[in-house]
């Protein structure tokens, strides 16, 4: 594409609203993973006899291997609304911006 067609995606509203839509969901999934996952560490650092709980009296599997694999389950379903979205709602604005510039 030439320059001039660059010039007229950047110029599009719709870049920004893409650009920003994008941007404030990326930031939103990584802060509830980076979360999730920091509260995870701290409890394994400063109580880790919780996480060492039995899951059941007498067992020897512990309620950490649970929650952690929750948190990895959780974190792949993150990643594929991302990825649901942006196939859908981020592809749909970026074909009207590109169609807008080319025309």
């Amino acid at each position: 594409m030439s320059s001039e067609v660059y010039e007229r995606i950047r110029r599009n509203p719709k870049f920004d609203e893409l650009v920003s839509k994008r941007s404030r969901f990326a930031w939103l999934l990584t802060a509830v993973v980076l979360g999730l996952y920091f509260i995870f560490i701290m409890i394994v650092a400063f109580n880790p006899t919780l996480l060492a709980t039995p899951i059941w009296e007498g067992g020897v599997a512990s309620i950490a291997w649970p929650i952690g694999a929750s948190l990895i389950l959780l974190f792949w379903l993150m990643t594929g609304l991302y990825v649901r979205r942006a196939n859908s709602e981020f592809d749909d604005i970026n074909s009207e911006i590109i169609r807008g510039a080319i025309e």
